[in-house]
Parts: C-alpha cells; sequence; structure tokens
C-alpha cells in the first residue's frame, strides 16, 4: 500500500509523513509551535509497531507529563488496539526510572518498597539538617540548599563532586552528604534520585545496562528541550547499542532552564549521533500567518538554533495589535475593555487568555476584571490575594489594625520561623481563655507577670513588643512606611527569598502588594484592609464555568487561545532584570515571548506601560519598551497608531526602541491640548476635571480627577480615548 494511501498517514502533510515513515536510527523532528509534534509521535510508533515489524515489549516512550502519556496510550489503543499497544513502556522520565530501580534495588542498596520523598519531605529533612550542622537558617535558607542539592543532581554531581569555591558551597556539600545519609537512612529517594541513580546504575553495572538496551531497543522522547543533564545521559546510555532514538524538539520552545532544562542536548545529540536524520515539522494549524510572522521575526534574532519556515492555509487575519499604556492600571483598563468589546463580537470569555511574565502582574488584571464583571480563572498560579506570601502580610497589617484577631495572631506568630512550638503556644492559649480575653492579652498578661522564661518564650516575648509598637506607630506612619516597618522588623524579606526563582517571585508579590497602597499614599489602614478584603472576597470559579484564563508564560506551553494579550513587555520585564547580564538567559527571555506569540490562534494584543510601579515603587524614570518588540515587522502591525508609533523607533539596534522617546534635545516641545481645570470626557471613566498638566520630553501627562468614586487618574494625552468638553 503506497503511503499517501494507507491509512495510519492519510491525515498527514508531506512533512509529517515523512518524519513518520522514516528509517529507524537517531532521528530528530523539529516540530515548530501548532505542527501536529504530538500526532506525528504517536503516528510513529503505530508506525513501527504496524509497518517495521517492531515488538512493543522493545518500545520505550518517555514523555513529559503523565497526561500526556495517557493521552498517547488512549490514541494508541484507538488506532492498534490494546493487544497491541498493552505491553509497550509508555510514561514519564520519573516513571520510568522508579519502575527500573524497584527492580534493581538490590544492586543499589535499597528495599523495592523504598519510599519516594516529595518536597515537604525534602524541606522537613533538609530544616533538620541545617538545626543539626548549628547553621543559620535566615543565612542558610533550607529551600535554597535543596535548589542547590537538586541542581547538582540534575548534573550528577555527587556530594564529593559538588564543587567548592566558596565558603557557601562548602555549606552545600556538606548539607547536601548529610541529606543524602538521611534519605538513605529512611530508605528513601527524591525525585532528582530517580533520574540520578538510574544513570549512574547504568554507568557502573554493564549487566543490568545491557538487560535494558536489549528490552528498550526502540526509544521515542517527546519535548526532548526540556531535558536535562541526567536525562540525557540515560538516554544516551539506553540507545548506545541499538542506535533508535527519536526525540522531537523545538528549540525555540526552551524556557525550562531554571528546572534545570539544557537545549543544548539538541547540540549533544547531533555530536554522539553524527548520523542523525533530522526532519522539520514547518506547517502551523494554529496560528494565522500574520502572528506567525511577528513570532518569527522575534525568535530570528536568537542564536544556536535551526531556521524554520512556519507556514500556514490561514492566510492574512487580523494584524498583530501593539498598545501602550500610561501605567499598569491603564494596562488592565484597556485588556478588559478590548476583552469586553471582543465578547460583544461573538467571542466566549474562554476564548481570551492574558499572559504575563510574573506572577505579581496578576494584581491589577485581577481587581480590574472583578471590577469590569469579568469572570476569569488562574492557571498555574494561586489568586493574588491568596497567595502566602499576601496573606501573611496582610495578616501583620490586621494585627497592627486589631491586635486582638486570633486568626491573624496564630497565621504569623511563627512568621518567618522563630522556634515557637505547641507548648509555648499552649500557655498562652490557656491564659487566653482563663481571663476570657484575645490570645494578644493572654501573652500581654503572661509577659507581665513573667510567666514566659524559655528561649522560644523570649521569642514570644519579643513578638510581643514588636507587635506592640505596629499599633502605636499605625496612625503616625502611612500604610506604605508601616509596611516596610513590618517587612524590616520581622525580616521577612531574607525569609521570602530563599535564592530560587520561586522566592524572587513571592518577594516580587510583596512589593506588589505595597505598590498597591503607593497608589492611594493617604489612605488610611482600615480602609485599606476593607478594600482588599472586598477584592479578595471572590468565589473561586468552577472548571466548568467559562472565564478569561489569566497565566504566567511559562504555564502557556502547550496552550491555545483564539485570543491572547501578551502584557508587561518592557525592559525588567520581559525580559526580567534577573537575565540581563546573560546573553543565555536573555536569549531564553526571547524563545518565552515566542512561546507567548504562538498560542494566538486568531488575534494578537501586545501591551506594555509606560510607567510601572516595580518592586513597590513608582519608577522615576520611564519604562522602556522590550528590546524585543523592536524586531516586529511593520507589515503584521495594526493600522496606523502602531505603525506611526514604530516610525518614532529611535535609530541604533542595540537600544529597546522608545528608550529615548520621553527626552529629546532637539526638537522644540509641542502645545498642549488640556489645561488645568478644564473638563474632560473619558471613553471609559466618564466627566472629570483636569488637575495637573506636565511634560515629560515630548509626552503631555495629564491627570484627572474623575467623579462616581474614579477618583484620580493619570494619562498620556496622545493616547488616552479622552476629549475636552466645551465650557459652559
Amino acid at each position: 500500500m503506497e503511503t499517501n494511501t494507507h491509512p495510519l498517514l492519510s491525515i498527514l502533510n508531506t512533512q509529517q509523513r515523512a518524519a513518520v515513515t522514516t528509517p529507524i536510527g537517531p532521528v530528530l523532528v523539529l516540530a515548530g509551535p501548532g505542527s501536529g509534534k504530538t500526532r506525528v509521535l504517536t503516528h510513529r510508533i503505530a508506525w513501527m509497531l504496524s509497518e517495521m515489524d517492531v515488538a512493543p515489549w522493545h518500545v520505550l516512550a518517555v514523555t513529559f507529563t503523565n497526561k500526556a502519556a495517557r493521552e498517547m496510550r488512549q490514541r494508541l489503543n484507538v488506532m492498534l488496539g490494546d493487544a497491541r499497544t498493552g505491553s509497550m513502556a509508555l510514561g514519564t522520565f520519573h516513571a520510568t526510572c522508579a519502575r527500573i530501580l524497584r527492580r534493581e534495588a538490590e544492586n543499589l542498596g535499597l528495599s523495592p518498597s523504598y519510599l519516594i520523598f516529595d518536597s515537604d519531605d525534602q524541606l522537613t529533612v533538609m530544616k533538620q539538617i541545617v538545626a543539626d550542622l548549628g547553621l543559620d537558617d535566615k543565612r542558610y535558607r533550607p529551600r535554597a540548599l535543596l535548589n542547590a542539592v537538586s541542581s547538582a543532581k540534575n548534573e550528577l554531581l555527587s556530594p564529593t563532586d559538588y564543587p567548592v569555591r566558596t565558603y557557601y558551597d562548602e555549606i552545600v556539600a556538606r548539607a547536601y552528604a548529610r541529606y543524602q545519609e538521611t534519605l538513605h537512612q529512611n530508605d528513601g529517594l527524591d525525585f532528582d534520585d530517580l533520574l540520578m541513580k538510574t544513570a549512574r546504575l547504568f554507568e557502573t553495572d554493564a549487566e543490568v545496562l545491557s538487560r535494558y538496551r536489549d528490552r528498550y531497543r526502540h526509544v521515542l522522547v517527546d519535548e526532548f528541550q526540556d531535558t536535562n543533564v541526567a536525562q540525557y545521559a540515560i538516554l544516551k546510555q539506553l540507545t548506545h547499542k541499538h542506535r533508535s532514538l527519536y526525540v522531537v524538539a523545538d528549540e525555540d520552545q526552551s524556557i525550562y532552564s531554571w528546572r534545570g532544562a539544557d537545549y543544548r542536548n539538541i547540540v549533544r545529540l547531533r555530536q554522539d549521533f553524527p548520523e542523525l536524520q533530522t526532519h522539520l515539522l514547518e506547517e502551523n494549524y494554529r496560528s494565522t500567518q500574520i502572528i506567525l510572522d511577528g513570532a518569527q521575526a522575534i525568535i530570528a534574532r536568537n542564536p544556536d538554533r535551526t531556521p524554520k519556515h512556519l507556514f500556514t492555509d490561514k492566510q492574512g487575519g487580523h494584524p498583530i495589535v501593539l498598545h501602550e499604556a500610561y501605567d499598569e492600571q491603564e494596562e488592565a483598563d484597556y485588556v478588559a475593555r478590548e476583552a469586553t468589546r471582543l465578547l460583544r463580537a461573538g467571542y466566549r470569555h474562554g476564548d481570551i487568555a492574558v499572559m504575563y511574565r510574573t506572577n505579581a502582574q496578576s494584581r491589577a488584571l485581577e481587581e480590574t476584571f472583578i471590577r469590569h464583571n469579568l469572570p476569569y480563572r488562574l492557571i498555574g498560579a494561586t489568586r493574588f490575594y491568596s497567595r502566602k506570601e499576601i496573606k501573611d502580610v496582610l495578616a501583620f497589617l490586621r494585627l497592627a489594625q486589631n491586635p486582638d484577631d486570633d486568626v491573624s495572631f496564630m497565621r504569623v506568630v511563627n512568621v518567618p520561623p522563630r522556634g515557637i512550638g505547641s507548648t509555648t503556644l499552649g500557655k498562652v492559649s490557656a491564659q487566653a481563655q482563663n481571663h476570657q480575653c484575645s490570645l494578644y492579652q493572654g501573652l500581654l498578661s503572661l509577659v507581665e507577670s513573667d510567666g514566659l522564661r524559655s528561649r522560644a518564650e523570649r521569642v514570644l516575648t519579643a513578638f510581643a513588643t514588636m507587635l506592640h509598637q505596629w499599633v502605636e506607630l499605625r496612625e503616625a506612619y502611612s500604610v506604605t512606611r508601616l509596611i516596610d516597618r513590618i517587612l524590616a522588623d520581622t525580616g521577612y524579606e531574607s525569609y521570602t527569598r530563599d535564592g530560587s526563582d520561586q522566592g524572587e517571585s513571592r518577594w516580587e508579590n510583596v512589593m506588589a502588594l505595597r505598590a498597591v497602597v503607593a497608589e492611594t499614599p493617604g489612605i488610611a489602614l482600615l480602609d485599606f484592609l476593607t478594600e482588599v478584603a472586598l477584592v479578595a472576597d471572590v468565589d473561586e470559579l468552577a472548571d466548568e464555568v467559562d472565564a478569561v484564563t489569566l497565566l504566567t508564560l511559562h504555564s502557556a506551553k502547550g496552550l491555545e487561545y483564539p485570543v491572547v494579550f501578551l502584557t508587561g513587555l518592557e525592559e525588567g520585564l520581559l525580559p526580567h532584570s534577573r537575565s540581563m547580564d546573560s546573553p543565555m538567559e536573555v536569549a531564553e527571555e526571547r524563545r518565552l515571548l515566542y512561546v507567548g506569540m504562538t498560542r494566538a490562534e486568531q488575534r494578537l494584543y501586545l501591551t506594555y506601560a509606560f510607567r510601572r510601579s516595580w518592586r513597590g515603587y513608582r519608577d522615576s524614570e520611564p519604562s522602556s519598551p522590550s528590546r524585543f518588540l523592536e524586531d516586529l515587522p511593520d507589515e503584521a502591525l495594526k493600522q496606523p497608531e502602531d505603525q506611526k508609533r514604530r516610525a518614532a523607533r529611535p535609530s541604533g539596534a542595540a537600544k529597546p526602541w522608545g528608550a529615548e522617546s520621553s527626552r529629546p534635545e532637539t526638537r522644540a516641545r509641542p502645545e498642549p491640548q488640556y489645561r488645568s481645570g478644564q473638563r474632560v470626557k473619558h471613553a471609559f471613566y466618564g466627566e472629570g476635571m483636569v488637575i495637573e498638566c506636565e511634560f515629560e520630553g515630548r509626552n503631555e501627562m495629564v491627570t484627572v480627577l474623575f467623579s462616581n468614586g474614579v477618583g484620580v487618574k493619570k494619562f498620556l494625552s496622545g493616547m488616552a480615548p479622552m476629549e475636552p468638553l466645551a465650557d459652559h
């Protein structure tokens, strides 16, 4: 039967068909976004089993999620039947390695019933190690030490191999050694051990490796660009003899280096398998050609990649919209208004996704969506006001307002950890019950009666003193200043910023909360807490509810939506400030934007703010649009406003475009469009009065006081949908 008419191939395009039917050997399929890579991988397995006389028990297919493994097996069962695929090994790297290690446990000195320690178990172990080593847990954060250990294992470094260049490295090496001893004593492994010990097993036991090479003669891997050093070592060891390795990858979508992923494994693959066959999948079934052209122009600037020409039969389409807002609040308002317009045009809420670089950016969007009565769902993150670090800071503030709040007291009495145990707290609780008072009053009573004498009790006394000071300062201090005092007194920054990207994200969330207060500098503490409670009091949406999706760019991979808004496209956010000193990290930030753009099927909006509250402070200098936007082709942008903005782009490819537009030196300042005291009407906020006009370079900024509870807003006069009203 010809391949063109074979039932397994009839739904495939020419490139997919070539990739599925290629001869057995080392094969790299470079698949662009939306090009059907999962279909190709599934059909390749089916083709091998049905047309290449490959026995299913000789096949190992590796995915990165359990969901992907389940879906692939279901598809294969439909195509070939359960009997044909039942003996095939299909699962994640970790599940596959766990099965191997259970079979070979005796070779490793493990019990076949070894335990797998989850993240909470790991943290408990490391906390105890920090205590046993007599270390300061504020300087040597247990979670930061765990991150260092995990990175070492992903690089196949044992405790004795760990490179020691600094005193901190020496502490990591000691903690790592003690950590492994503890796991061994408890007959346990962590997730990284599953990979590392399998790689070491294959490296040191030739007989075991030979058995698994003959068992898994054909290995297929999805999302190969997300593999780490340990995973690649396992693949190389397994396939060295039979040379049948089939991997699907897209180096342009490698965005997980912070989890150990190393897109350079594609380079290693080419070096270790010089006979490697490479197939490109370039036909896109998701996006319009305009969106693809914009995304390809962005990613083309990255080095060390295979050029691909993505094409689709969805020619033309809506131009990409590039929007500059004054600040993050106006940016959120624009997204909400545009989403509402699209809903009226026939789109569903679930057709729309709003993406951003950091979790902290969701705060302005969430509040605005609530105000607009737009249902939304957060993917891969907790609602802003439900995040632990936000609830902690709010609990401190509530105690400053009302120290008799027992719920808040119990939440933060040991945050950051102060070594206060249940026995000590039991004394406080008993005192409160005996005197029928709050926990705080019970604590003060014990302090006055000198009823707290142990070390933990002295710490609790210090907490009472600190809390009493906040109560006294709440009237004299602004809420912003009170937050700063609380963060300093508690050492919350060092507690939160544990050296991990997650720790940085948590601290950014705290600073985002501070920025909320900074937007209304004169607000009283009680009023602020009331407003937050009203915003936060929103029921979680059920999965079946039609809602706009809010998610980080890292969470967006593999998803698709008819309409996508990419927000916060500014220097310092995307690319993120943490990446600026590393060309490799900036390249990954560019890939992150590419992933976001290629999630869009029909409409794509790119937004950035002229000013943004960053880390809790209103920057004195304007923000610069992301350098990546400079590479967008003019013909892909919406006419005429966006191309006019592009025409004002400063010369010099090395500079982020727009970076100098606020301070030209030679051109005369234009005439102001508004004046103080003038009545105006805004398309969204209604009528108001101009209270101030000022220029920054050639940009006129207008401050307007609106009625109906809207308050004061600032706009760029040339961009705001606002017009002056006739004087009466």
